[in-house]
């Protein structure tokens, strides 16, 4: 008859580490057997029911949000004017453009995204607003 487990030891029970050897050995993360996800091993039933995620990916990832940054017309404002030109051409990847001030000098502007009122202003003043 196969012993299918075995019979625990009674005369052990009580000491600090039982099994272990020397307490020093004992130490740290790699004795935590039972707790947590530790281990792919030993939860493996539970890894590809609840979180298959964890051993491989499939499919497609999808593409992430991203966070613009905002500008507003006063600081392009003050941007045109420093640049020489008649009609200066700024390019924001990445920004959107906000209506707060106005936008003195008529210019250029690409940007990823723009306000309504923003493009009523520069459009006002006699720029031109290009989107990315």
């Amino acid at each position: 008859m196969v012993i299918r487990q075995k019979k625990r030891a009674r005369k052990y029970l009580g000491t600090r580490r039982w099994g272990v050897g020397n307490i020093k050995n004992a130490r740290g993360a790699g004795d935590r057997g039972g707790v947590g996800k530790g281990g792919k091993k030993h939860k493996w039933t539970y890894i590809v029911k609840y979180e298959p995620e964890r051993i491989r990916s499939k499919g497609f990832n999808q593409w992430e949000h991203v966070e613009l940054k905002e500008i507003d017309l006063n600081v392009l404002s003050k941007m045109a004017e420093k640049s020489k030109d008649a009609k200066p051409a700024l390019e924001l990847r990445g920004y959107k453009v906000l209506s707060d001030g106005v936008l003195r000098k008529p210019a250029v502007i690409k940007a990823t995204n723009f306000s309504k009122k923003a493009l009523e202003k520069i459009k006002q003043s006699g720029g031109e607003a290009i989107k990315l």
